[in-house]
């Protein structure tokens, strides 16, 4: 077994979602779950199926960013697994929906941050065994982090008090 790391571009401005699921119909109904999310919101999803012809499947609302969603599939080449893109819109947003979809074995990563994912390779195929989100924490926060944090948070309404 090899192991290797692979280094995800994330265009500014973008989220993704990596995670892992079971069967072809997967694309489909997760267009139609981040599609009724938001009026606004835009994405590109991809799925790499592990069996069959094993095609990396894709729809989405954007055609740039179902460009980056297979492109990242197609680098990451490991079966039964799915990424989505998501612009004008955050994970916050969709992960509960993605997380119920009946396909949906698990989210491994939903992130803007700098993202490597650590792969395992047999003569089989591909998995991924993690991913490494951003970078390590330089410390724990003071009294004026944490209302900076507050604040952050009422800026953006997901907290109103």
């Amino acid at each position: 077994m090899e192991i290797k790391t692979i280094r995800i571009n994330i265009p500014e401005g973008l989220n993704i979602i990596i995670g892992q699921s079971h069967f072809v119909k997967t694309v489909e109904d997760m267009y139609e779950i981040l599609a009724g999310s938001s009026p606004s919101l835009k994405f590109g999803v991809a799925f790499s199926e592990a069996s069959g012809p094993c095609l990396v499947r894709y729809e989405g609302n954007d055609e740039e960013l179902m460009k980056v969603a297979y492109e990242t599939s197609l680098q990451l080449s490991c079966g039964h697994t799915f990424v989505i893109f998501l612009k004008d819109g955050y994970p916050i947003n969709v992960l509960n929906a993605i997380k119920l979809c009946q396909e949906v074995c698990h989210v491994i990563c939903a992130t803007a941050n700098p993202l490597e994912v650590i792969i395992a390779e047999t003569e089989q195929g591909r998995g991924i065994m993690g991913v490494i989100d951003g970078a390590r924490p330089k410390g724990v926060e003071t009294d004026e982090a944490k209302k900076e944090r507050k604040a952050l948070l009422r800026r953006f309404r997901y907290k109103l008090t």
